[in-house]
């Protein structure tokens, strides 16, 4: 199956000083069996002390390093502190400036895709501005990912994107084959019901957490981008309290019971 892990699933075995980006990569390899990797930057070098602050160019180098050495893929980079979005003027240009250059840093790392978030926990309630913008910046990054040879796009993280709505809005407002969406199945504020099906045709990537894992909506939830013809990775992002050793092999073996019952044929 196309299973991989998101880095921030260890984000509190990393706080604790205990893994970093380059023992994610042993994990995920060894541990886990897995040749993926679905990079979070809020692992990378300084950008755990501030996220706004690109990561070393050697740094990256030697992330390739060892992610060739593994013979691995990665399949996404969800970024944090690049989110297009600020009321701001000033910072809204920061923060694309720090867009683009995750897609350049992606594409050293050899990157498939890139989340980048249409904004903060601060950009709801959605505004005409902040839809053009959006729509008009993501053009151009998906004109960049062409280029790139990946795809990029927003994650129903938090804020605006949180609304299906507003994500299918800024989509066919793109309507570009290199954007897509990185659907976290389940996670809206808004049409919870609805919300997979309404960007199915977009998604790219995916993200499973525990919740969805171990509820009875996850086989239904990945029905519905089996029948939207969706053929990616099903990345875990589940940042256990604890025990995150453990609790990633009870939430792979949880994923892929869900994965092998959607794909039985309907009773």
């Amino acid at each position: 199956m196309k299973i991989s892990i998101g880095g921030y699933s260890f984000n509190n075995t990393m706080n604790e000083g205990k893994m970093d980006t380059f023992g994610y990569l042993e994990s995920s390899k060894y541990r886990y069996g897995l040749d993926t990797v679905d990079l979070w930057n809020g692992t990378f070098d300084k950008a755990r002390q501030d996220i706004f602050t690109l990561p070393d160019e050697a740094y990256i180098r030697k992330l390739r390093e060892a992610i060739d050495e593994k013979g691995m893929k990665v399949v996404n980079i969800a970024v944090d502190g690049a989110h297009l979005w600020d009321a701001d003027q000033d910072r809204r240009k920061m923060l694309y400036g720090n867009a683009v250059a995750y897609m350049r840093i992606a594409d050293t790392l050899g990157a498939s895709s890139v989340r980048i978030d249409t904004g903060d926990k601060s950009s709801e309630p959605e505004t005409e501005e902040q839809v053009d913008y959006n729509i008009s910046k993501f053009l151009e990054l998906s004109k960049l990912a062409a280029d790139l040879g990946m795809m990029v796009g927003p994650e129903n993280h938090m804020g605006s994107a949180k609304n299906p709505h507003y994500l299918k809005k800024i989509a066919e407002g793109v309507n570009h084959p290199n954007f897509g969406i990185l659907l976290h199945m389940g996670r809206w504020s808004a049409d919870e019901e609805i919300g997979d099906s309404l960007v199915a045709p977009w998604v790219y990537h995916t993200h499973f957490d525990g919740k969805t894992v171990a509820s009875g909506k996850g086989e239904q939830l990945v029905r519905t981008l089996f029948d939207a013809g969706y053929d990616g990775y099903w990345g875990i992002e589940y940042n256990a309290p604890g025990n995150q050793y453990l609790e990633m092999e009870w939430a792979i073996a949880s994923a892929k019971r869900v994965l092998a019952a959607a794909n039985q044929p309907k009773a």
